[in-house]
């Protein structure tokens, strides 16, 4: 029964990250056909004669959202892209995992403490070991040691903790790569953008077009906008989160050490 409870909840985390994905997917590419609409009706109202008592046609006029796309280009929008849905789908997975419910539930800690308090010790046993959360397993490996003592109980429980501890933060080192990933893009995009705009003063000698000149500064400025758009919310999210599980394993020892000392007066006794 657990195990099946335990797949449904993975089951939704999944599939709440990726509808998470999916809306975020659906909001970027809205956005970014916005543009595509709106410079095609400027072209429709670039191509219309100009009116008799006008020396020139109306100038095509391009939204801003058109514009940073056609500075970004293809290659840095795929990347860009990228980036955010990896940066969103960590997010809604750390979040979710991050959860006083997966790391220190607070029905295991009645029920064990519940056993206990009845000397059922086996089945508190039985039930810290069926359960998957932090807390769970750091009891169990506890429990599992105490036919060698009490200090080998804790020590178990320390390196279980710390591995626990160990898989939580690695997965949210991924979120801190963006954060730093994304600003180094942005700045390779800007020294990209500037080489452009340099070699069109170089070709074009004392009076280069200031619309070819101006190709190679959007770039240059879109490309870090953009990486610091990325990197300024996953460098906050990842420290937010990391607060909160340190917290929350901190809290796991505390509770973890409390329960097993009631065995502290036991020698010789297993579970």
């Amino acid at each position: 029964m657990f195990r099946t409870r335990t797949f449904a909840s993975r089951a939704s985390l999944w599939g709440l990250t990726a509808l998470m994905m999916f809306c975020f997917s659906a909001a970027v590419v809205t956005t970014f056909m916005a543009p595509s609409v709106a410079m095609a009706q400027d072209e429709d109202v670039a191509a219309e004669p100009a009116p008799a008592d006008e020396g020139a046609a109306p100038a095509r006029r391009q939204s801003y959202l058109g514009w940073m796309f056609k500075a970004l280009g293809i290659r840095y929008t795929v990347v860009f892209l990228a980036l955010s849905f990896t940066m969103v789908a960590l997010f809604v997975m750390n979040l979710l995992t991050a959860r006083r419910d997966n790391i220190c539930p607070a029905h295991l800690e009645e029920t064990y403490a519940a056993h206990l308090d009845n000397k059922q010790y086996q089945e508190a046993f039985e039930l810290a070991k069926n359960d998957e959360s932090f807390l769970g397993n750091v009891l169990a490996a506890g429990m599992s040691k105490l036919s060698q003592g009490y200090e080998h109980a804790i020590e178990a429980m320390q390196e279980v903790g710390e591995e626990e501890n160990m898989k939580l933060e690695h997965r949210l080192s991924y979120m801190a790569l963006i954060g730093t990933l994304a600003p180094m893009v942005g700045l390779f995009g800007t020294v990209d953008g500037m080489i452009a705009s340099f070699s069109v003063i170089a070709a074009g000698g004392a009076t280069p077009k200031a619309s070819e000149l101006a190709e190679g500064i959007s770039t240059a400025l879109f490309t870090t906008l953009v990486g610091l758009a990325i990197a300024i919310p996953a460098i906050a999210a990842y420290n937010i989160l990391k607060n909160r599980v340190s917290r929350l394993v901190l809290e796991v020892g505390i509770v973890s050490e409390d329960l097993l000392s009631r065995f502290q007066t036991f020698t010789g006794q297993g579970k």
